[in-house]
């Protein structure tokens, strides 16, 4: 078997593909890239058993065949290529020679047949979004998912597809970010949790992709097919907290204030705050917030006061610090709404403009208990 592929088009399939190969693989496989060449089409996939990535591009080949390539020797040495035409050429003693306009290369390949097969979506229900819109939703929401292994389904990002509407949801018990798509809806009722992995993976592929997402999904995998990509991964199994319940319906406490002006005062305040619970307090009367830290066994305090507009009785209310910071940042608005009924009720954060039509945008924050 013998083909020739564009160096530097070869080197940019790689690099999206290898973001699914872990550093420490149970299986050696799966340490190298699949290349399956048929008529004239070269697929490459990668997998980590959980989930397996694929791209397609056009070569020229003397043979159909089936390799695979050990992922780091492969992508060390073309990185170090100007554009020009490679060629690869399989031996007879399990090695494969790459030519270039300036030498020979010869690596050891693995059989293809021991590459773990993709899995096949048994009559799927499928979804269409556009590639910039499924990023934007994967990156206001991945942030606020949890790390803990003993609550899975928390891990991930929970997609909830209706005739209505397309939600993204994600939390960790802490915080909760709902996204809401309005102009977008699904042919049917669907639900399923998207482990963090591919979701990053698509993130970063889909930034700035204009071209549309197919989604398919059953109820063990969901597959995203794109351009000349196709991702593959096994679903988070269990069922979803009930997040409504925990969003406060009647918040009669409404501060409204400049979010970067909050945020560069909380970044501010919250060094002096204690380094175990990074408790910040927000003192809210009339047109005026006072947001203070205190870290009493080291002595340290601080506080400022913002100009705001607030409706609703003086009250005060205790947030950790980094939870607040986390969300300010994945909002790109002007000004921010801070919604809260009591202090020890979560507040609801949400962006008062810079949102596209049919975008909508809730955060929640979990307060902290603040002693006198």
């Amino acid at each position: 078997m013998k083909f020739i592929v564009s160096s530097t088009q070869l080197l940019k399939q790689l690099q999206i593909l290898v973001g699914v190969i872990n550093a420490n693989n149970t299986l050696p496989i799966l340490d190298n890239f699949l290349f399956e060449i048929e008529d004239n089409n070269l697929k490459i996939s990668a997998s980590d058993l959980e989930t397996t990535m694929s791209s397609a591009l056009e070569v020229e080949a003397d043979s159909n065949g089936i390799i695979a390539i050990p992922a780091k020797l492969l992508l060390d040495t073309l990185k170090t290529f100007p554009e020009q035409p490679l060629t690869f050429t399989v031996e007879e003693n399990n090695t494969i020679e790459i030519s270039s306009n300036s030498g020979k290369y010869a690596l050891a390949y693995a059989s293809g047949e021991e590459f773990p097969a993709a899995v096949t979506l048994d009559s799927p229900s499928t979804t269409m979004i556009k590639g910039s819109v499924l990023s934007v939703a994967i990156s206001k929401t991945i942030f606020a998912s949890g790390n803990d292994d003993l609550r899975p389904v928390m891990s991930g990002v929970f997609f909830q597809f209706t005739p209505e509407n397309l939600t993204f949801v994600a939390t960790d018990a802490h915080k909760l970010v709902k996204y809401v798509r309005n102009d977008i809806q699904a042919d049917e009722v669907a639900e399923f949790i998207m482990p963090k992995k591919p979701l990053n993976l698509l993130k970063n592929i889909l930034s700035d992709s204009e071209s549309d997402v197919k989604i398919e999904y059953n109820e063990s995998n969901a597959k995203f097919t794109f351009e000349n990509i196709e991702l593959i991964c096994r679903l988070i199994d269990g069922k979803y907290p009930n997040y409504e319940a925990v969003i406060p319906k009647d918040n009669p406490n409404k501060l409204t204030l400049d979010r970067k002006l909050f945020l560069n005062s909380v970044r501010r305040v919250s060094i002096f705050s204690s380094k175990s619970t990074h408790q910040i307090r927000l003192k809210m009367a009339g047109t005026e917030i006072k947001i203070s830290a205190e870290d009493i066994d080291f002595s340290n305090k601080a506080d400022e006061r913002l100009h705001c507009s607030y409706e609703g009785d003086d009250m005060q209310i205790g947030f950790n610090s980094r939870f607040l910071l986390e969300m300010l940042n994945n909002l790109d608005s002007e000004e921010i709404q801070l919604e809260m009924s009591l202090p020890n009720r979560a507040g609801i954060l949400t962006p008062v403009d810079g949102l596209d039509e049919g975008e909508q945008i809730t955060m929640l924050v979990m307060p902290v208990m603040i002693g006198n």
